[in-house]
């Protein structure tokens, strides 16, 4: 009985507007990864070398690739462990957003 009761006041608090589906607040937070994921490509350039040069060249900027990858791999991690935190979460609330 409890449960029903339970269920119908989370359903009340979800009709009257004060909770809502996770939906829009993961589909946000996976386009500000995206963003971010993208901003840390604009650092990356192909050197202008002459033919023959290209390797040497890459392998100069090897600090500006391991930063990529290392930054990379942090917004991955934290991508990862947002949509495990949201998985577990099952309607949102103004204090959540």
């Amino acid at each position: 009985m409890d449960s029903d009761r339970d269920q119908r006041d989370a359903e009340d608090v979800e009709a009257s507007g004060l909770r809502s589906d996770t939906g829009r607040a993961i589909g946000f937070s996976d386009a500000v990864f995206a963003i971010i994921i993208t901003l840390l490509m604009l650092d990356l350039r192909t050197p202008e070398v002459p033919p023959g040069g290209l390797l040497h060249a890459l392998l100069t900027r090897w600090p500006v690739y391991l930063a990529y990858v290392t930054s990379y791999l942090y917004v991955a991690v934290n991508w990862l462990n947002h949509k495990g935190t949201f998985h577990r979460i099952r309607c949102t609330d103004r204090g959540l957003h």
